[in-house]
């Protein structure tokens, strides 16, 4: 069926800011200024105010900034880093490059964010860091961490790669732990015309060491310090992110309004809908909501012309990719739970009223 409502729009946001990204690019290519560069420069500039952060360093993926997150620490093969099961792969594999062990520990009910309560439990003396995730554009709960790696001496990373612009406790996530990890992929709250990434710290040694690492380990043409990675932003990227950082916030506002009206619209429904800490100002990168009959739903959605998606339906500890860490079904029972009962609806800035009435106008009919 032709669909009605799309998953995600973003043609919607690219036409009015056409004209200006396309006189961007044509600076880009006039200038020859490809990889890193001052588009880049000014971007990183940029999007660390916005961060409330000291350096941004700007990569070519959200996965890479967090591998070199993970490298920053000097992790090596027997440490374990505490993360989430119920996240994208990204996260973890970061961790496994550097020859690490991801550690698995359930998230909680509400957020689907790491659940801090069972942190502590898993920690042993080879625990070198956490790795929490603000999943769906809703912030962690970031102080309980934070005082659990101050007492074990270790090191807090923040994965933000679906929160820009998140606030918690009234500050913007990224820049509260160590270092914080972001991706633009184009479906991102703030994503570019292909991948890009950035880290952000506080930490000078941190953000001039990631510099090197990112481009081949070298400080200086043709000095190679340790064994680096070509990792660098591009400047087409930088330009167009540039342009686009000036909206994020309006756009993160207009996601709030649409969440708020799904919230109003659903709310006498059998769907289990998001819920906000008193503590968050989420983003609503997602808007994840759960039913019994999941698939049912989807499919129910889907032949009324609705875009959907299942969202993370195996999580990381039974992916076969990490059989090796022997987990089991049963072992994460809320991460499993909420992989079996999620369902992603639309979710973007320039959804209209119209549009969010007829997703719930199709919801109402399943349930009756």
């Amino acid at each position: 069926m032709k669909q009605i409502v799309p998953f995600l729009d973003l043609a919607a946001q690219m036409r009015p800011l056409r004209q200006e990204i396309e006189t961007a690019i044509g600076r880009v290519l006039d200038e020859c200024s490809f990889c890193l560069g001052p588009h880049v420069e000014a971007f990183e500039k940029n999007f660390a105010r916005f961060c409330g952060a000291q350096h941004a360093i700007g990569f070519n993926s959200g996965t890479s900034a967090l591998h070199v997150a993970a490298r920053l620490l000097d992790l090596k093969p027997g440490d374990e880093v505490i993360t989430t099961p119920f996240t994208f792969i990204a996260t973890s594999w970061a961790i496994v490059y550097t020859g690490a062990t991801p550690v698995y520990v359930d998230i909680e009910d509400q957020y689907f964010n790491l659940d801090p309560a069972k942190v502590e439990a898993a920690i042993t003396p080879r625990t070198r860091a956490i790795f929490p995730v603000h999943l769906f554009g809703h912030p962690c709960d970031l102080d309980p961490l934070r005082e659990i790696c101050q007492r074990h001496k270790l090191a807090l990373v923040e994965d933000a790669a679906q929160a820009h612009g998140a606030l918690y406790k009234g500050r913007p996530v990224g820049a509260i732990g160590d270092m914080g990890a972001f991706s633009f992929y184009p479906s991102k709250n703030l994503g570019t015309c292909g991948e890009s990434g950035a880290l952000v710290t506080d930490s000078d040694a941190l953000a001039q060491r990631a510099r090197s690492l990112r481009n081949h380990g070298s400080p200086a043409s043709y000095v190679h310090e340790e064994i680096g990675y070509n990792y660098r932003m591009e400047g087409l990227h930088g330009a167009i992110l540039d342009i686009k950082l000036a909206h994020l916030a309006a756009w993160n506002a207009a996601r709030r309004r649409v969440a708020q009206r799904y919230q109003e619209l659903l709310k006498n429904t059998a769907l289990l809908l998001p819920s906000e800490a008193p503590w968050a100002e989420p983003v609503h990168h997602l808007y994840l909501v759960r039913h019994p009959r999941r698939d049912a739903l989807k499919q129910h959605l889907e032949s009324r012309g609705i875009g959907c998606r299942l969202i993370y339906q195996t999580p990381l500890h039974l992916q076969k990719c990490f059989s090796g860490l022997n987990y089991k079904p049963g072992d994460l029972p809320i991460a499993e739970k909420a992989a079996t009962e999620g369902l992603a609806l639309p979710m973007f800035p320039e959804m209209t009223g119209d549009q969010i009435q007829t997703v719930a106008n199709a919801i109402q009919e399943f349930q009756g």
